[in-house]
């Protein structure tokens, strides 16, 4: 573990958050969150939540003993793992905290002002037969900070940064993390529009799409001269936003979509597309949370 100094002094920076609990998900997490670490010069802080487990936990007699065997065995679960970081990622400053309490709040703790929250897509606790584990459901639900569910292909590969554009007030912090995101990797940014026209007899459908394409080319306005180097691909798709995108998330190395787009209630935090791309995408989904 880094001195409380140090620790202090890596705090400070920039960071990225991951959250660990031993499980192989969380393993694919972290192992993505260092590496984005190291290529955005970011600090990286490891968080492993822990609770003792609840049917030794109620009996008042060993509970202050397995609580001290949580604690034990949480830290050496972090002191393996740093330790492998650290021969592969020697240029990324490593933080890791253990923290006795409920994992999805602890999280959210740590992540307070941080650059992005990194989690696994599942994590140990839970159903194994869940495609989506709740911690990571909550995080993605209630951070204020830009959130990774890493799952299906966690590797970099070379395929392109895909993101979902709506034209909702979250598509303008979705298309920022996705340019910085295609920059920092050299990928080719891909912005996607999904529509379902009305029936033509309420509307030509060339009117439709001619209306969507102006929309999905204002969307991009502005972008390409603050990102020069980025190739943009600009795809119009018929279809539902949810369907589409998965579908592009097979060739795809990090797929990203606004915290909530047009459909649904106003009052959710976490809209529909975001929530089934976390359950059904075949790459990590990055979930742009706007600072308000």
């Amino acid at each position: 573990m880094l001195t409380a100094q140090t620790e202090e002094d890596v705090m400070n920076r920039q960071r990225i958050v991951a959250g660990y609990d031993g499980s192989a998900e969380a393993g694919a997490a972290v192992r993505w969150a260092v590496a984005e670490a190291g290529r955005t010069g970011a600090a990286l802080h490891i968080v492993h939540a822990y609770q003792p487990s609840w049917t030794v936990a109620y009996y008042d007699g060993v509970s202050a003993q397995a609580a001290a065997d949580a604690e034990t065995l949480a830290e050496e679960k972090l002191d393996d793992l740093v330790a492998h970081l650290h021969e592969r990622h020697a240029g990324v400053q490593i933080v890791a905290t253990t923290v006795r309490g409920v994992p999805a709040p602890v999280l959210l703790d740590a992540a307070a002002g941080a650059r992005l929250l990194v989690v696994g897509n599942r994590g140990s606790g839970g159903l194994t037969n869940l495609l989506m584990g709740s911690v990571s459901q909550q995080v993605a639900t209630h951070a204020r900070v830009p959130v990774a569910v890493v799952r299906g292909d966690s590797d970099t590969g070379d395929g392109p940064v895909v993101v979902g554009v709506d034209g909702s007030p979250s598509t303008g912090a979705a298309l920022a993390l996705a340019f910085e995101q295609a920059a920092s990797r050299g990928a080719e940014l891909v912005a996607v529009r999904a529509y379902s026209p009305p029936p033509p007899s309420v509307l030509p459908l060339r009117m439709v799409e001619a209306s969507e394409r102006e929309a999905l080319q204002q969307s991009l306005t502005g972008w390409a001269e603050k990102y020069p180097a980025v190739k943009v691909r600009a795809v119009l798709a018929l279809g539902r936003a949810a369907q589409v995108l998965v579908g592009a998330s097979r060739t795809a190395r990090l797929v990203v979509v606004g915290s909530r787009g047009h459909g649904g209630f106003t009052g959710l935090l976490l809209g529909s597309v975001g929530q089934q791309l976390m359950h059904h995408a075949e790459c990590p989904v990055l979930v742009a949370h706007r600072p308000d």
